[in-house]
C-alpha cells in the first residue's frame, strides 16, 4: 500500500493576520449610497453645497462604521492651504483666566472647521521659533506674548500662513494685533486702594521669570494712578511658594504698608494666608486686592477684592482669523482688547 505525505499549512495564532486595507471615501460613498463628492462635501463641512440632514447622517454613520477619516494633507492640496491654526505654547506660567480663553478660542475655531495645534517651542525664540512653526505649514498662527518680529512674520507668510495674529502689548509690522495694555489693571487697582484711604501701598511683583511682561506694566499702572498724590508705592518681589510668602509676611509690620495690590488672585490668596498666619488683619491692618476675578476668591474669608479682566472672546478672535484666511491681502487689523474693572469685596 502506498502512502502519500501531505503537508498541512500551519494556521496557528502566531501567523500574522492579513492586513486590512485603509477605508477610502469611495467605500463610505458605497455604504451610504451617495457620490464621493457628497462624502467630501459632508466630511469637509462645505457650506457652499446644500446637503439634506438625513444624507449627512448617513455619511457620518458610514464613515464611523468603516473607521474612515479624511486625509488632511490631501484636503490641504485640494484647498491650496491647510486648516491648521498653530498656537505656540506660552513660555511662562498662565493662570485659569488665560486657560479659559484658550479653550473658548479652540472651540470657536473648530466650529469654523479649523484644527488648533499647540506647539511647544522650548529653547526657541523670536524669528528662530517662527521658522520652526513655518515647517508645519499652518494657515494661521496666533502668537501670545512678545518676541516675534517683522522678519518672523515674513517667514510665516512666505511659508503659506495667511494670517499672523499677535496677542500682546505691541504691534508687529505685517501682523494683526490684539493689544493688551496691562498697565490698565494696575491703574484701577491702585486708584481703588487710594480711594479707600490707603496711602502706603505695596505691589507684589512675581519672582518667576517671564511674568515681567505682565507684572512690569501692572506695577507701572499703579505708579501712574498714584503719581502726584500723597501715596507711596513699594515694590514687593514674591515667589509663588508658601515659604516666600511667609518671609514677606514676617517683615510686614516693619514695611509699614496699609494696602497691597498682589498682581493676581493667586498671589493675593497666597499672601493673605501668610499675613493672617502672622496676625496681620485683612482689611483692618492691610487692605488687599488681586486680579482675574477667580471663583476661589469669593469663597475666602474675607472675600477677595479683585480686578475683573475682560479678555477678547474666543468667538471674536476666531472670526478675525477666518476673515484673514479668506482675505490674506487685507490690511492688518488692530484691536485694543483688554478691559479692567474693580470688583470691591471685603478684603479692601
Amino acid at each position: 500500500m502506498r502512502y502519500v505525505m501531505v503537508q498541512i499549512p500551519n494556521k496557528s495564532a502566531s501567523a500574522p493576520p492579513a492586513q486590512r486595507s485603509v477605508p477610502t471615501s469611495a467605500d463610505v460613498a458605497r455604504l451610504a449610497g451617495v457620490s464621493r463628492a457628497t462624502v467630501s462635501y459632508v466630511l469637509n463641512n462645505t457650506s457652499a453645497v446644500r446637503i439634506s440632514e438625513p444624507t449627512r447622517r448617513r455619511v457620518h454613520e458610514a464613515a464611523k462604521e468603516l473607521g474612515y477619516v479624511p486625509h488632511a494633507a490631501a484636503r490641504s492640496l485640494r484647498a491650496g492651504h491647510s486648516r491648521m491654526v498653530l498656537m505656540p505654547s506660552p513660555a511662562i506660567p498662565v493662570g485659569p483666566l488665560y486657560s479659559r480663553f484658550l479653550n473658548e478660542l479652540q472651540w470657536a475655531l473648530s466650529r469654523l472647521d479649523y484644527t488648533v495645534v499647540q506647539y511647544g517651542t522650548l529653547g526657541l525664540h523670536g524669528d528662530e521659533a517662527a521658522r520652526a512653526w513655518a515647517e508645519l505649514r499652518p494657515v494661521a498662527v496666533l502668537v501670545p506674548g512678545q518676541g516675534l518680529g517683522p522678519q518672523g512674520v515674513g517667514v510665516l507668510k512666505r511659508s503659506g500662513a495667511r494670517a499672523v495674529v499677535t496677542i500682546g502689548p505691541a504691534v508687529v509690522a505685517g501682523a494683526h494685533a490684539l493689544l493688551m495694555d496691562h498697565s490698565t489693571v494696575g491703574r484701577v487697582a491702585g486708584r481703588h486702594l487710594y480711594d479707600r484711604g490707603r496711602r502706603r501701598i505695596g505691589v507684589v511683583v512675581p519672582a518667576e521669570p517671564g511674568l515681567e511682561v505682565y507684572s512690569a506694566p501692572r506695577l507701572d499702572g499703579v505708579r501712574q494712578a498714584l503719581r502726584g498724590t500723597d501715596a507711596a508705592v513699594t515694590e514687593l518681589p514674591l515667589a509663588y511658594e508658601e515659604e516666600s510668602a511667609a518671609r514677606l509676611a514676617a517683615r510686614w509690620r516693619a514695611l509699614g504698608l496699609d494696602a497691597v495690590y498682589a498682581y493676581n488672585d493667586e498671589y493675593a490668596m497666597l499672601l493673605m494666608r501668610a499675613l493672617q498666619d502672622e496676625g496681620v488683619r485683612v482689611p483692618e491692618d492691610t487692605a488687599l486686592i488681586g486680579a482675574d476675578d477667580l471663583m476661589l476668591g469669593r469663597l475666602l474669608r474675607p472675600r477677595l477684592s479683585t480686578v475683573h479682566i475682560e479678555l477678547p472672546s474666543g468667538r471674536e478672535l476666531a472670526e478675525l482669523v477666518d476673515r484673514a484666511v479668506r482675505d490674506p491681502g487685507a490690511a492688518p487689523e488692530r484691536h485694543e482688547v483688554l478691559g479692567a474693572a474693580v470688583v470691591h469685596r471685603d478684603s479692601s
